[in-house]
């Protein structure tokens, strides 16, 4: 019996992005239509983009699998039918889906079509993976608040039933997608797709006067801390919350009353407990289990998923290629290639944890120290659009010069190299590529069409 290998599931969030997905490794995507799915901004999939990214997978031998999982209002599943059904006739290989009404009526009217329960659903043991199974759900995607032991012995308690499991990717601080902070600040629903990131920001103490119940009160003040966190919704709101006599960080209290503004432009208010010196007191830590793809592989997941539709084409090509080689160790029984966790540094993360996955210590989840995403390795500097007598057109994504080690990123393999020269448009010399949208040209064998480009870092002389 051949080992069993589990299919590795990538986020699309525009089909350039689907194709780098499948040109390093996946072997399915997801994608979403913005009105029903988590991500309504930053989403090229309307009904046009997916029929051509179904069309395109299934030529490829591939998987597409269309993210309907909206937690619903009533205006919502009066529309939902009629705007699933063009996308059902498109023949997706699965609906992913959280909302029991939406898979009820989905079932009744297209008993015919796969449904995958969300993540959005939070399916944490083994009678509800049963249940679901029972109401024609074909495959689960396990909570993230799930431990290696946990998941293992889902397994074994539900063997004929898919489950998926996340490997890599964003945290929230609440039960997966269920943070109402963004709602509440911005009136942007994490519910309805439209997250504002607010647990990423910066909340910081200042004075907020005496309140007549509780003594002195402290107010945090909160900022936006990488533009995916900043909001466009308005209005303002108070509330008084329970207070506490001590802080996290140890200093006695007297039950203060603290306030937490919302980052420009909104200027929103909410209560909380003084927590002495500020902090991003929310920011999770970025999900990464490569270490763990053996033991998911032997468990017996049948898919590994990658989260990140809003990210770029060159952090989707970069874990499509890293976890596709992993997964490809474990089938083949070598042992893990410590390598990957080097590559996984080139990719803006706010720091690394394997989450609940395995048990650490609660601060080893979090990043109290920046909402900022960093580059500890290496910077996307560039695509490869065409090479032509060994000339290479990059369209520049970051700056890079001439002296620079760049790490070129192909499907075929990487290789790195020193750039020694670059021309501009005019064929003139250059010693510097700007940042977007410039084109340069690069010496580059042909073989690297396609491919990306990544500035390493190197330690300082």
């Amino acid at each position: 019996m051949p080992p069993h290998t589990p299919e590795l599931l990538l986020p699309a969030g525009s089909l350039d992005k689907m194709r780098a997905a499948y040109d390093f490794g996946a072997d399915a995507v997801y994608a979403g239509q913005p009105r029903y799915s988590l991500r309504a901004r930053n989403n090229e999939f309307r009904l046009e983009q997916i029929g051509i990214g179904i069309a395109e997978a299934h030529a490829r031998g591939k998987k597409f699998f269309v993210t309907s999982n909206l937690l619903p209002h009533n205006d919502k599943v009066r529309t939902y039918l009629r705007d699933i059904e063009p996308v059902i006739a498109m023949q997706p290989d699965a609906l992913i889906m959280a909302d029991p009404g939406l898979i009820m009526m989905v079932r009744e009217r297209w008993p015919q079509v796969p449904i995958h329960l969300s993540v959005q659903a939070n399916t944490t043991n083994t009678a509800a993976v049963k249940f679901w199974q029972r109401m024609g759900v074909a495959r689960i995607i396990l909570s993230r608040e799930l431990s290696l032991d946990e998941v293992e012995r889902i397994r074994q308690d539900c063997p004929d039933m898919e489950i998926e499991v996340f490997v890599h990717g964003a945290l929230c601080i609440a039960y997966s997608g269920r943070c109402l902070l963004s709602g509440y600040f911005n009136r942007r629903d994490p519910n309805q797709g439209t997250c504002t990131n607010a647990c990423r920001w910066s909340y910081a103490t200042h004075s907020a006067g005496v309140d007549g119940n509780t003594g002195e009160a402290a107010a945090i003040g909160a900022s936006g801390a990488s533009g995916e966190g900043s909001g466009d919704g308005g209005g303002s709101s108070a509330g008084h919350g329970c207070g506490s006599d001590h802080s996290a960080h140890g200093a006695a209290t007297a039950q203060p009353i603290a306030w937490l503004d919302a980052a420009p432009p909104a200027s929103a208010r909410a209560s909380a407990l003084d927590d002495g010196p500020g902090s991003y007191i929310m920011n999770s830590k970025d999900l990464r289990a490569v270490e763990h793809v053996a033991r998911l592989t032997a468990i017996g997941v049948d898919s590994l998923k990658v989260e990140g539709r809003t990210k770029s084409l060159y952090y989707v090509a970069r874990t499509a290629q890293v976890y596709r080689r992993a997964i490809d160790d474990a089938v083949a029984g070598r042992p893990f290639d410590p390598s990957l966790l080097h590559d996984l540094e080139g990719l803006s993360n706010r720091g690394y944890t394997a989450g609940l996955l395995e048990q650490r210590p609660a601060h080893d989840y979090q990043n109290y120290d920046s909402g900022h995403s960093a580059n500890q390795r290496s910077q996307f500097v560039g695509e490869v659009r065409s090479v032509q007598d060994g000339w290479a057109e990059i369209e520049t994504k970051n700056h890079f010069a001439v002296g620079d080690l760049i790490e070129v990123i192909h499907p075929s393999g990487n290789t790195t190299l020193r750039l020694a020269a670059m021309r501009g448009a005019e064929g003139q010399p250059l010693a510097v590529a700007q940042g977007h949208p410039v084109r340069v040209w690069i010496a580059l064998p042909e073989r690297y069409a396609g491919a990306l480009l990544a500035r390493v870092f190197e330690p300082a002389q």
